[in-house]
């Protein structure tokens, strides 16, 4: 198997050449939609209902409950199902930004500085049970997913800005009292008020995710709960089976009238797990599939066949908002020193890690800074130059700053470590391999491990504990912004509050006061171009940090079959189609 790892990079290489050979220009062909036409428009608009919606995936959710999940597609394909108090505009590129209402009639209403805030529910809406959804459901989902052991997987801000109580709250589980959070106030059942420690000026945006999608005190069933969901949407989940498979159906008590953003288009949703990411591909391009659901676009095998004349017209290659990197831990020895990590820095080949990864068209362009240039804040700037040689590689500039780095941490020889990447991405995979390769170079050896998406964060990689015990010092990953700002983006990975004992996202454990400090000072700066400002600076001040090594701005070659209607890229969920109003047509 180590044997074949240098040839698999080399083919990748060799693919990523064609690939930048043939996919210039415009030209459609075929009588598709075109290409490139869902980038920044719905394309193959329908309201036409009916027939069943099918998707796939080669792994699993983190978790299906709204209240504990955090991957993109996620929070993209939880809005069948639920409703938070607002969302993301339907539609395809820069459209696709705007945060508008959903279960709320209007935004939010900021007072007291923006250190509360007032939402007002829509009347009328429904659980598949028949019951209404009222404030007091959208409080407890805050509550149960930000204040309790059991759920890790999503993440903390309310906790960390919502005011405790005196004393500290301690959640749903084991407060038993009828307040609950006395910050979160609802003085009646179409109105919802957060009261916060500080100004928080893109709460609008928080709210957005599905941590507010309500869910009723007694239906919880805590970690049990993604199997008996309860629905606010217009689908409900008829059943989930971990590593299998989910099935929606209509909720027959949902009621458009209340629900202005859905068309509620397909009978049934489908949705197959731990499906063999090639094998995806191939049923998307025979039509026996509708979507692949992770939203990461086709495999390396699959690229040069979406490209062809009679394909080309389905496919999209848009720019996504997620930033492809290698997080080092840095209580992982030798890399808490900050010379081990400033030599990685400088001997991993992103241009390698790039072409492994699909090259520029279906890779993306070569990472130098945290924030990705579609996130607001984003400033160009690179810490850590490169150098290609002539023949391939890093030139020998290159690799002798990262051997002085390796003389000034003590480690003049290298050092050993572990890399890990999720097994069921081959692309990530192939990346790593490479980064494997490069490292080597200046003496750093690494073991390549491989975990499944679905417990990458909650089992291995998200768990610092984990992470100690078995010295994996880097770990491959890729982030979009929760919300399309810097704080949406840099918050969770770089904030020293953002570190959990499993869910974890931070996965660097940085824990810099400096840098927690800007990016709290930002959020409550009410002059937008004085936050974003502050963006780019907190970037470069992670950056000098050396604990993340930014790889590829994603771009993805993503395969619309042609039955898929209402398809088009949501730029607020990382570059992927947006599921919301997708439909078939036979």
């Amino acid at each position: 198997m180590n044997k074949m790892r240098p040839l698999a990079v080399l083919a990748a290489g060799v693919l990523a050449a064609s690939l930048a050979a043939c996919g210039g220009g415009d030209s459609t062909g075929g009588d598709g939609p075109g290409w490139n036409a869902g980038v920044n428009e719905v394309v193959n608009q329908s309201d036409k209902k009916g027939g069943t919606l099918k998707l796939a995936h080669s792994d699993d959710w983190d978790s299906p409950d709204p209240g504990n999940t955090y991957y993109a597609f996620s929070q993209n394909f939880a809005r069948l199902y639920g409703r938070a108090l607002t969302t993301f505009k339907p539609g395809a590129g820069k459209e696709s930004l705007e945060v508008i209402p959903d279960l709320a009639t209007d935004l939010g209403q900021a007072s007291d500085g923006g250190k509360t805030w007032t939402y007002k529910l829509r009347t009328g809406v429904k659980y598949d049970d028949g019951t209404t959804v009222t404030s007091k459901d959208v409080k407890y989902a805050v509550e149960r997913s930000n204040y309790t052991e059991e759920l890790q997987l999503g993440p903390k801000y309310f906790k960390q800005y919502l005011v405790d109580n005196d004393p500290a709250y301690k959640g749903p589980y084991k407060d038993k009292g009828d307040k609950g959070l006395e910050s979160i106030e609802t003085p009646d059942d179409q109105t919802i008020v957060f009261h916060l420690k500080e100004p928080f000026q893109e709460f609008d945006y928080l709210v957005a995710m599905s941590q507010t999608m309500p869910v009723p005190k007694a239906k919880d069933t805590g970690l049990k709960y993604e199997n008996a969901m309860v629905s606010s949407g217009p689908y409900k989940v008829d059943n989930y089976t971990r590593g299998k498979s989910m099935t929606l159906s209509r909720n027959p008590h949902w009621d458009a009238n209340t629900d202005p953003i859905r068309k509620a288009l397909p009978d049934t949703i489908e949705v197959q797990a731990k499906q063999n990411a090639d094998d995806i591909d191939q049923r998307l391009l025979a039509g026996s599939l509708d979507m692949d659901i992770s939203g990461v676009g086709v495999q390396a095998g699959t690229q040069p066949k979406v490209l062809a004349d009679d394909q080309k017209p389905y496919v999209d290659n848009p720019i996504q908002g997620f930033l492809r990197f290698m997080s080092l831990s840095v209580n992982v020895k030798p890399l808490d020193n900050l010379h081990c990590r400033r030599a990685v820095q400088y001997a991993t080949d992103k241009v390698a890690a790039q072409t492994a990864y699909g090259g520029p068209l279906a890779g993306g362009d070569v990472g130098t800074t945290i924030l990705p240039p579609a996130v607001d804040g984003y400033t160009k700037f690179d810490l850590y130059p490169q150098k290609q040689a002539e023949n391939g590689g890093l030139d020998q500039a290159t690799l002798d700053k990262a051997k002085q780095e390796l003389q000034e941490c003590g480690q003049p020889d290298g050092f050993k470590t572990k890399i890990s990447a999720r097994s069921d991405r081959p692309k990530e995979v192939a990346m790593a391999q490479a980064i494997q390769q490069s490292l080597k170079k200046v003496g750093i050896e690494t073991e390549i491990v491989q975990f499944p998406a679905g417990d990458y964060f909650n089992k291995y990689a998200g768990v610092p504990e984990y992470v100690h015990d078995h010295g994996v010092g880097m770990m491959i990953w890729a982030w979009a912004a929760d919300w399309p700002t810097g704080y949406g983006f840099l918050q969770q990975v770089v904030h020293g509050d953002a570190i959990k004992p499993s869910g974890n996202t931070n996965l660097a454990e940085l824990d810099d006061p400096e840098i927690n400090k800007a990016l709290d000072q930002a959020i409550t700066n009410p002059d937008k171009a004085a936050r974003l400002k502050a963006y780019g600076e907190v970037d470069k001040m992670v950056m000098e940090t050396a604990t993340n090594v930014p790889l590829v701005y994603a771009k993805a070659l993503m395969y619309r079959p042609e039955r898929v209607t209402n398809a088009g890229i949501t730029l607020s969920y990382g570059g992927m189609y947006d599921y919301l109003n997708m439909g078939v047509s036979e």
